[in-house]
Order: structure tokens, then sequence, then C-alpha cells
């Protein structure tokens, strides 16, 4: 049976020239990037390359770019290093309640410890959130506002621009968790008024366990690491040379490509989409009318269970999702769908297509196909659906 992948979104595979790269990086590129002798300057040399590959595809400067483990621990030292080294009495921070658990995660950990007081803002049906809700929650205390870029589940994409502007007329350090926009959407730190933002290598065809957090020059954070004095003292650890060898060629593979890939995935998508709502009643598109990544699409099925599906297309040769796959296996539904208002039952119908570089328009079709056939099996089972 072929198989075809629809969870881009999720993870990626990792590209060939990326391969090439990292298995390259790995092989001759041994040197431990700190050393003083010619291996280790070798090492140096890839690592500052790789940097300013980064730095080319957000439009920053190579100082800027902080290499980490990947987007959770980016959005950790975002969140948490900025509010740490923050040393008023009161310390506010303003995020939304679509945000990846990394964000709302770090939150609640500033919240337990009594650091500091958070207030998450809630977006309108579209997945998009409002920026004069942002300047309604601004406090005297605030320290840091954390809106995500392009919403993993949705697709959809935040004015940041707008947001930004109202962070710098407060005098706020604004974070943007940009997982799910590099290399969908052209990034560019500097337009988008942000001072930090995170970045994964895994959702942009390089290996996972490696990422980067931009940090604008003049913004200080309090590690949450403690060791040695890599990453101009922003990240303790031996620097994972291979690792960000890889993720600098997807970023530069990105850089390159990312407005032709995005007008092909979004003729796909639009086609998917149509092929869906053509032929299968009771399909609803979630975040429809809101602005998206040209990759995603999330859909609801009337009296379908969401996971029922995964798994009737899995058998059938589809890799899709329900929900965010931090999330998988959590009992609870999408904290993001329930934050656009839909129920519970309505969140565990839905499901997340999310497409890549591999995908064409005949696997696209095939989906379809498979879509139809599914959810009128399971609807035939289904005692929430009216079959009248």
């Amino acid at each position: 049976m072929e198989r075809y992948y629809f969870d881009h979104n999720a993870t990626t595979p990792v590209s060939p020239e990326v391969m090439e790269a990292f298995a390259g990086a790995l092989a001759e590129v041994y040197g431990n990037a700190s050393s003083v002798h010619r291996i280790g300057q070798a090492a140096r040399q890839k690592l500052e390359e790789a940097r300013a590959q980064v730095a080319a595809l957000l439009n920053c400067e190579r100082k800027e770019i902080v290499f980490v483990s990947g987007g959770t621990e980016a959005d950790n030292l975002a969140v948490l290093g900025v509010v740490r080294h923050n040393r008023q009495a009161r310390r506010h921070v303003i995020t939304t309640a679509i945000e990846h658990p990394a964000v709302l995660g770090a939150c609640a950990q500033l919240e337990q410890e009594g650091t500091a007081e958070v207030t998450r803002v809630q977006p309108d049906a579209g997945g998009v959130v409002d920026p004069d809700e942002i300047r309604r929650a601004l406090r005297p205390d605030t320290v840091l506002i954390s809106v995500m870029h392009t919403n993993n589940e949705l697709g959809t994409v935040q004015p940041l621009e707008a947001i930004a502007a109202i962070a710098r007329e407060a005098g706020v350090l604004l974070h943007s968790d940009g997982v799910q926009a590099a290399g969908k959407v052209p990034v560019d730190v500097k337009a988008l008024g942000v001072d930090l933002y995170s970045i994964t290598g895994h959702k942009i065809y390089a290996p996972k366990g490696v990422g980067a957090l931009y940090v604008r020059s003049g913004v200080s954070l309090a590690p949450i690491l403690h060791g040695g004095h890599h990453e101009r003292d922003r990240r303790p650890g031996t620097e994972n040379v291979p690792g960000a060898v890889a993720l600098g060629r997807a970023a530069a593979w990105a850089t390159e490509h990312v407005a032709a890939e995005s007008a092909r995935l979004s003729v796909l998508r639009d086609r998917l989409e149509r092929g869906i709502l053509d032929r299968v009643p009771g399909v609803r598109v979630n975040g429809d009318g809101a602005p998206r990544t040209a990759n995603t699409c999330n859909l609801r099925f009337d009296g379908v269970d969401g996971e029922a599906m995964v798994i009737a297309l899995d058998l059938k040769g589809f890799a899709v999702s329900a929900g965010s796959a931090c999330s998988s296996g959590a009992t609870e539904p999408s904290h993001v769908l329930i934050g656009i208002g839909l129920t519970p039952q309505e969140a565990r119908s839905s499901l997340r297509f999310s497409l890549g570089r591999a995908n064409t328009a005949a696997q696209v079709d095939a989906l379809v196909e498979a879509i139809v056939a599914a959810a009128a099996h399971l609807r035939r089972l289904s005692p929430a659906y009216s079959h009248a």
C-alpha cells in the first residue's frame, strides 16, 4: 500500500539537501566549536555559516540568532528569560488562549512560581486575535507580549505588525512563536517589529532536536539553563553543530523557495477543501475567512469522531491529524478549537490536513476519495449523526 503524508505541521521529513549537509557535518565536522585548535575552529566556522543562513531567513543579524534544541526551548527561553531578567516588583504577561503549549506552559510556570501574572486574550471565531484586545489587556506592569505568528492547528495568521506597534508604544517586548510560519510565509523580523522569534528545524525539513531563537540586539534574557558561556551567554552547552548545519541548509532552501512553494501549496489546499466540501455534506472549515498559511486546512465533520477518522484514513494509507501532535493522547478537546468557540463535540469532530513538498494533486484527489468513503462509513455507525 502506498502511503501519503498530510501531517507536515506535526513534523516534516528530512529533505535530501538537508540530509546531505547533515550527514557531511556528522562525518567531518566533529570538533567542539569552542575549542581553539584547527579542528574546533572548523566546527566554529560551520556553526557561524549556519547562523548566517538562519539570520537570512529571518532578515536579522547573525549575532541575534541563538541556537537551541527546538521550538519548545526557544519559546521557554523567550518567555521565562525575559520575565525573570526583569526585576520590577510586579510583572505581567499577555498571551493568547490559542498559543502552543510551549508558550502556555511557560506562562503557567511563571504563575505557579509567583513570578508574573498572565492574561490570555481570546481570539475571534476565525482564530485571529484583535490587536485592540491586546491593547486593552496592557497594564503598567506588563513586561512581555507573546503572540504566535501562525497557528499550528488552524494555520491562521496573526496581525503581528499591528500588535508590535502597540507593544512599542507601551514599551513592552514582543515575542512570537514562528515555528509554523518560517518556511511557509516570508518572515522579516524587522518588518514584523518583534523582539524575539522562535523557529524549529523539524517543521522546515531539518532533523528534530535543533531550533533557534531570534533575540533583537539590546534585549536581555536570563538563561534557563546554567553552565558555560556558549551562544553569547544565552544558552550554555556544547553546540549541536551538525544540527545547526542542517537547520541552516533548510533555512537557505526556504529563503529561496518560500514564495513559489506557498503558491503551489495554496492551490493544493484549495483543491482539497473544494473536493471535500463538494462531496461530503455537513463539513465546515475551521478558521474560514481568516488569513491562513497556504498548507493548512482544518475541517469539522458533523457526526464523525476525529480520532476514528484519523485511524480510518491511516488504514487507507493517509497520515492526517486530529489536532496538534504535541497534544495527541490528551483526553481534553483541542484548546485551540475550544478557544474559537467550538463545543467539545465539534472540536473532537475536526481534522487537520497539512501539506508539504512531496504532496501532489494526484495525492490530494486520492485523499478526497478516501475521506468521502471514510466519512460515509463512520456516519452510518454514529448515533450522533442524523441520517434523515
